[in-house]
């Protein structure tokens, strides 16, 4: 279960360039990442594909079990928030004009982009500067391909409405 071993028996994997990333133990028991600067967001989500198949291979060799997955809700988690695909596809991006205008309006716009905005400190970090964590807010319910497709909309959206707010406050 979660957090039973803790300490012991946790951490992080990855490899080499930390573009590929396994964390055992934490919030959920296993959480696998693809990531990397720049904009190549198919790249990161055929490393996050082929990881995900090649650590549950593993899995299955091993144990002979396999990630637990209901034909409704889809995989299952301990942490609730990510029941369903799972996938939480994010980017940071500078939204100076966006932090001028309120910090306040850009939650209500994510929402109504169904994107999440966060600190680049994580969940619960805080925020700084003008460097935001944009991602999908759903879970359950969409592909993995629409996910990352509604981030992608959404930001460039977000974007494009930044530029303008950076005029409208003479930035």
């Amino acid at each position: 279960g979660m957090e039973r071993d803790w300490p012991e028996g946790r951490g992080i994997f990855h490899n080499t360039e930390k573009t590929f990333l396994v964390w055992v133990n934490e919030e959920d028991q296993l959480r696998i990442i693809s990531m990397e600067k720049g904009g190549d967001v198919l790249g990161v989500f055929k490393r996050l594909a082929k990881g995900i198949q090649t650590v549950g291979d593993s899995v299955k060799e091993e144990s002979g079990k396999e990630f637990m997955l209901d034909e409704k809700y889809g995989y299952v988690h301990s942490c609730p928030t990510n029941l369903g695909t799972g996938m939480r596809a994010s980017v940071h991006i500078d939204l100076p004009g966006w932090t001028k205008e309120s910090v306040d309006k850009l939650k209500a716009r994510c929402e109504e982009l169904a994107l999440q905005p966060r600190g680049t400190r994580g969940e619960s970090g805080g925020q700084t500067g003008h460097t935001y964590d944009i991602s999908n807010k759903h879970r359950l319910g969409y592909s993995e391909v629409q996910l990352v497709q509604t981030m992608i909309d959404g930001v460039n959206k977000l974007y494009e409405e930044d530029l303008a707010l950076q005029k409208k406050h003479g930035m």
